[in-house]
């Protein structure tokens, strides 16, 4: 068995924070509409080009373990937001960086882990309180058309397309998106049902 290599307190924190570091400051580039561009060398085929941060996230390996330790955590945060909400990978990676950056430094001045995690909790629960408060549903197809252009970086064909299929499939419908072997961007809409779970 392969002896394990076993750092403590500052160290250990300062290795995962760099890992942490590298993950997110990779990431953070393609936040917003105005974000940047990644080019992501491939071992076969042309580099992949990409805005998308959970795309970024999960082509990142660091050579140090511990550093990448940290890389894998804000991976981890960046996969979860892309399954659950669909988008905000990258103010998700961003958030996770400054939570650990800070987190580091007051545990580093005595204060207890488990308190700054409860502390944590707490803010999460208000803010989520604060931001269905300042929410505002979208009305009708325009609004939806908006919104998908924008998360489309403003790719206006994209959020026409995005209206389209949430009006035949309704605000409980499923939409997939998959790549496509032609050049044109094609709707179709299929009829059924999706179930959560399976037999067990």
């Amino acid at each position: 068995m392969a002896a394990k290599d076993i750092i403590f307190d500052e160290k250990a924190r300062a290795r995962v924070l760099a890992g942490v570091d590298t993950l997110a400051n990779a990431v953070k580039v393609t936040l917003g509409p105005r974000g940047r561009n990644v080019v992501i060398e491939k071992s076969w085929g042309a580099p992949t080009v990409t805005k998308d941060g959970v795309t970024v996230a999960k082509e990142i390996e660091l050579e140090n373990k511990f550093e990448n330790m940290g890389a894998q955590m804000v991976k981890e945060v960046a996969s979860k937001t892309s399954d659950n909400a669909g988008d905000g990978t990258t103010t998700a990676t961003v958030l996770a960086q400054a939570i650990f950056r800070e987190g580091s430094k007051l545990v580093a001045a005595g204060h207890n882990p488990m308190e700054l995690k409860r502390g944590i909790d707490l803010a999460v629960a208000k803010l989520i309180e604060s931001l269905q408060a300042q929410s505002k549903a979208t009305k009708d197809r325009k609004e939806i058309a908006q919104v998908g252009t924008i998360s489309a970086n403003g790719d206006e064909t994209i959020g026409e397309m995005i209206a389209e299929a949430m009006e035949k499939v309704g605000k409980e419908g499923v939409i997939t998106v998959e790549e496509g072997k032609s050049r044109e961007t094609v709707l179709e809409h299929v009829g059924g049902y999706q179930f959560d779970k399976g037999y067990q």
